[in-house]
């Protein structure tokens, strides 16, 4: 995991009077799993969730002993959050977070610790393609039954988020408790797509972060062919952070996208770098994508992919994600003038200042 920048005796906001979304918030974090059961679609979802912690937990959540640990397929992980601490009592905003195709929901925890440090609640599940097998790919799969097997994924997003907002309001037992008018979503990649398309089925999202969302109009071979309908009726405030050298989603393909989204929108190209620069352990997924054997459609997308090491490091990547998605968040969901004075200003300088190149787009 990244190292993080820390900031544990206040909030950033009121730290000499400057607001710094890059920092990490005043809160230690926690982290519970829970089994969500989906009775209409027959099928259990682990969701994963990230809160403020007590105060007796400060710095817990950064020592080797107490943080918490997890198994992927590819080794054990570790995050900035303390499993099953108790929680800071409270009202916070939710945001659910939608993880690319075939991904999991703890893919990107450099930002879901970094939003609950801040006094968000954050909610992640495993989508259906991740645990249902008749969604799963399988050797020699013809393309007639590859096509109904994507159109299935599709299918399912939306109302996988729908589920899971619907799981968190009546069934989260904390006192770190929602509030109701303050909801988000934020996702990468095809969880990009589900944020930007779930407005158009659930008005009580308030804003979005999308990171490299699919949804153009031309996708490559190998890309979800999934579609945008933008029929929100209403503006819910949208933030784009894309990648310069994304091959799987050109930046062509972000800069239609942000054209169509039809709200309040700004959009961030961070430089130098690809697709997997929105999760965690960005070096192992992108060379190992770029180097395993793959069908013949991704074949043509691994050749035009960067070494990674002529590509932007994870630990500027992952600052530039947490902190542009954390101000946005607090704009549009708190409110904050700090964030509202942030995003007025300079970006590229203050990206820049930190170490990262960044495009501020303007068309």
């Amino acid at each position: 995991m990244p190292e993080t920048l820390v900031s544990k005796s206040s909030s950033p906001e009121k730290n000499k009077g400057t607001y710094d979304p890059f920092l990490r918030g005043p809160f230690p974090v926690g982290v519970q799993t829970q089994s969500a059961q989906d009775a209409e679609r027959n099928r259990t979802f682990n969701v994963e969730i990230w809160y403020p912690a007590a105060e007796r937990y400060v710095g817990d959540d950064f020592a080797a002993a107490t943080q918490d640990k997890f198994a992927l397929r590819n080794g054990q992980r570790h995050q900035n959050a303390i499993r099953d601490a108790a929680a800071r009592a409270g009202t916070n905003p939710l945001v659910l977070y939608s993880h690319a195709a075939v991904q999991h929901r703890r893919t990107a925890t450099f930002l879901t610790t970094h939003l609950a440090s801040h006094g968000y609640l954050v909610a992640a599940l495993d989508h259906s393609e991740s645990i249902v097998p008749e969604l799963w790919r399988h050797a020699n799969e013809t393309p007639e039954q590859k096509q109904v097997r994507c159109d299935k994924i599709i299918k399912n997003r939306v109302p996988d988020l729908e589920f899971l907002l619907d799981f968190m309001l009546g069934f989260w037992p904390s006192e770190a408790q929602i509030d109701p008018a303050q909801i988000a979503v934020a996702g990468h990649s095809a969880g990009g797509w589900t944020a930007l398309a779930a407005p158009d089925a659930d008005r009580r999202i308030r804003a979005i972060v999308a990171h490299a969302p699919g949804g153009a109009s031309n996708p490559r071979p190998g890309v979800l062919p999934v579609k945008l309908t933008f029929a929100w009726g209403r503006d819910v405030p949208t933030m784009l952070l894309v990648a310069e050298n994304d091959v799987c989603l050109p930046l062509r393909g972000m800069r239609e996208i942000f054209s169509r989204t039809p709200a309040t929108k700004r959009m961030i190209i961070l430089r130098r770098a690809d697709h997997m620069h929105f999760m965690d352990d960005v070096e192992e997924l992108h060379e190992g994508f770029r180097t395993a054997s793959m069908p013949p459609e991704l074949q043509e997308l691994q050749k035009e992919m960067l070494p990674v090491s002529k590509l932007t490091p994870a630990r500027e990547a992952h600052l530039f994600a947490r902190g542009l998605t954390l101000a946005h968040l607090d704009v549009h969901l708190k409110k904050s003038e700090g964030a509202q004075k942030f995003l007025r200003g300079d970006i590229e300088h203050e990206l820049r200042v930190r170490g990262v190149e960044a495009i501020n787009y303007n068309p």
